[in-house]
């Protein structure tokens, strides 16, 4: 089995970029929303992405944005992908892949199969979809350390590309990858000492994890 891609999402200080570079990470994750105990600034990320350039793709998280908020954000952090955290539809995620010129992930919230069947509608407007954990109504959408029964994505062959996040560290993402042959796996608060503050051992150790499974 390929081993599966790393993406770290929240990244927020130039020393949490380095971690995730130097664990071999494919994607980092920049959280453009303000909620979020991750967010970062577009002049923030603009100085994230300098660093980042050439070395790993620099995905940006949003949660039903704007065109406007979209816009200055890819142009700042010149951005490889959009990640779509909200409750975009397939419509809207076709429209900004076709305004913006890069890939749309979409992150899909699961807690029964019903919602892993939703992805189909996807196939044809995003290149990835993320299968992530549902959160409790008023929550965060992501990013609170929660996971769900990962049988219900075990071996999936949908139409799109796919992920695998909610609840990911170092602790449980080899058996995350050897229970559901995930080709990418996603992790962000599994791999923090605090809400927002990235461990770079937890980091290098995550990656490490992910090697592991052969």
């Amino acid at each position: 089995m390929p081993t599966a891609a790393i993406k770290i999402c929240g990244i927020n200080t130039p020393e949490a970029l380095e971690a995730a570079v130097k664990a071999r990470a494919a994607h980092i994750g920049l959280v453009f929303f303000a909620r979020s105990p991750r967010a970062v600034t577009p002049a923030e990320a603009a100085q994230l992405s300098a660093r980042a350039e050439g070395r790993i793709g620099r995905v940006g998280l949003f949660v039903d944005a704007d065109d406007t908020a979209l816009g200055d954000a890819v142009a700042a952090a010149r951005l490889d992908a959009l990640q779509l955290h909200g409750e975009e539809t397939p419509e809207r995620a076709a429209q900004l892949r076709a305004r913006f010129g890069i890939p749309v992930w979409k992150a899909l919230p699961v807690a029964s199969a019903r919602d892993v069947e939703r992805a189909a509608a996807y196939a044809q407007a995003v290149d990835l979809v993320l299968f992530d954990a549902k959160t409790p109504k008023g929550a965060l959408p992501g990013g609170m350390g929660l996971s769900f029964d990962w049988s219900l994505v075990a071996d999936w062959k949908g139409p799109v590309a796919w992920g695998l996040a909610g609840g990911l560290d170092p602790s449980n993402v080899a058996d995350a990858i050897r229970q559901t042959r995930t080709p990418l796996v996603d992790a962000s608060s599994g791999l923090e000492s605090a809400p927002g503050v990235k461990d770079e051992s937890r980091i290098a150790a995550f990656g490490a994890a992910v090697r592991s499974v052969g």
